[in-house]
């Protein structure tokens, strides 16, 4: 993908240019003054019935907000008016837990209906899988409207590949007002959860095109994912992204510099110049790790496109007055 693709370009601008909701602290204080503590009570069923299920559904932040703001279009069904971003080149097979919200939904509706939207129950709930697992806990603004529209076409413009390098990484989220260190520390949400073997094939059996494998990977930790990721295997298994997979801790970092990192997206923080430091200095102090992450999450929140929006009563569809709405392109 380009770096001047233009509709990347485009929707980079919408991001950063565009006003939207006005968001704050305690949005739901009088309208659903429960609703914060009702996410995190899901998020631990969630976490107790699938240790797993807590690391994807954070996921689902970066890759809602980084297409057209938090706005939980990335939770929208397909229709057979819209392609929705579920089958995206960067969620399809990938994405996971959706059923995790619809939980958290469905309580909050029963104990406010109507009032808290899809969008914001996925800042909460991105917090709380944070939070769970031993990382930083952080206050979030709320305050979003769900988008009546999703766009795989957005999706795929937009999302970054497991193969990006970080020179790519840092341009990208530059145009979405993210620092070289938020950048960074954002990663740092591998700390918890597993990664294809999809997505490292590459890395493993011809990276760059030259039929070896990627020379930096630990010559152990090679032989450990090239038994989980053989020639021909099924690229669907999974592998934890670090070497504490259900603990969020500075662990990635650690693993970044003893060449360990299981994404080539990962392991090109620690082999840039540009983000180097970085990766050091979070491996070295998990504090500074952890402030860091909270403001980058904050910052990542604050995503929007301006575009018209509602609560959903059902996060994967939008309510019944708007289904003639058809996608923006």
């Amino acid at each position: 993908m380009s770096l001047f693709n233009p509709h990347l370009i485009l929707h980079l601008l919408l991001l950063t240019v565009v006003t939207g909701e006005i968001l704050r602290p305690r949005f739901y204080s009088e309208t659903c003054p429960e609703a914060e503590s009702i996410v995190r009570r899901e998020m631990k069923k969630a976490m107790f019935k699938e240790a797993r299920s807590v690391a994807s559904v954070m996921r689902l932040q970066f890759h809602d907000c980084f297409v057209n703001g938090c706005d939980a279009s990335v939770l929208l069904d397909d229709t057979p008016n819209m392609l929705g971003e579920k089958l995206s080149l960067s969620n399809i097979n990938s994405l996971r837990s959706f059923e995790v919200v619809d939980y958290i939904k469905e309580a909050l509706e029963k104990a406010c209906p109507a009032t808290v939207s899809c969008a914001d129950i996925v800042i909460m709930a991105s917090r709380d899988a944070v939070a769970l697992t031993g990382g930083p806990d952080w206050e979030v603004k709320l305050g979003r409207k769900d988008s009546l529209t999703a766009s795989q076409k957005d999706s795929d413009d937009i999302m970054p590949s497991p193969r990006a390098n970080a020179t790519f990484l840092i341009d990208l989220f530059k145009r979405f007002d993210l620092s070289v260190r938020d950048m960074v520390a954002l990663s740092g949400s591998h700390s918890i959860g597993q990664g294809r073997c999809f997505s490292i094939m590459f890395r493993l059996y011809n990276q760059s095109g030259s039929g070896k494998p990627d020379p930096v990977i630990e010559p152990v930790y090679k032989k450990k994912l090239n038994k989980l990721c053989p020639l021909g295997g099924d690229e669907n298994v999974t592998g934890d992204l670090d070497a504490t997979p259900y603990v969020f801790d500075n662990q990635y970092f650690k693993d970044l510099v003893s060449g360990r990192g299981f994404l080539n997206s990962d392991q090109t923080l620690y082999t840039s110049r540009e983000t180097r430091e970085y990766v050091k200095r979070f491996s070295e102090d998990q504090g500074e790790f952890f402030r860091a992450f909270a403001e980058g999450m904050v910052k990542l929140g604050d995503l929007q496109s301006g575009r018209p929006g509602e609560v959903r009563s059902n996060c994967r569809v939008v309510n019944r007055r708007h289904n003639d709405v058809l996608p923006v392109s």
